[in-house]
């Protein structure tokens, strides 16, 4: 993680310890089109590295990235990344990814996160949501490194899948549970 990535984790950190007294979003989003540029570089990384989500994302109804996700904490921890939604190939939607957490917390670290919603009853419950929780209003099927080559896209059920890649830093905690994808309004 660079320096920069750092600074922004543990100033994440002290946001989201005020976030329940300001009474406000965590930050302001970045331009959309900063934020499709990084989504589809992210997205060419994935698919360089990994075929079964070049596969999967062919038959996905929808696919959310996220090209950065902070996270970082010193007991009290928090996440947070901007993304886009793209159907069709194209831009549908503009989402933030935010967590918080407390207890043994230690760290910072940025990572790369991509959804895929397979189909489209899993698509329309995310994009109805009002705050779509992982782990809570739609189960993610995480596909590491290590199982995308066992991975078969032919027979894949789940509705939704996701991946993460891209680590770095000195956290080793990238899950889906309990993040909170909100739409960004422009």
């Amino acid at each position: 993680m660079n320096r920069r990535g750092l600074i922004r984790a543990l100033l994440l950190t002290g946001m989201v310890v005020a976030w329940p007294l300001a009474g406000s979003s965590v930050a302001t989003a970045a331009p959309a089109s900063e934020i499709r540029s990084n989504a589809e570089a992210a997205l060419t990384r994935l698919y360089n590295q990994n075929m079964a989500a070049r596969d999967l994302a062919r038959k996905a109804k929808g696919v959310l990235v996220f090209p950065e996700v902070t996270k970082g904490g010193i007991g009290i921890g928090g996440s947070y990344g901007e993304g886009v939604l793209f159907v069709n190939g194209k831009p549908d939607g503009y989402y933030s990814i935010s967590s918080g957490s407390l207890g043994l917390t230690l760290g910072a670290q940025s990572f790369s996160q991509v959804i895929m919603f397979m189909t489209q009853d899993a698509l329309n419950s995310f994009r109805n949501s009002k705050g779509w929780e992982a782990g809570v209003d739609g189960s993610v099927v995480a596909i590491s490194e290590g199982q995308a080559a066992s991975y078969d896209t032919t027979k894949a059920q789940d509705p939704v899948v996701g991946f993460v890649f891209g680590q770095q830093g000195l956290m080793f905690d990238a899950s889906f549970k309990g993040a909170k994808y909100t739409r960004i309004r422009r």
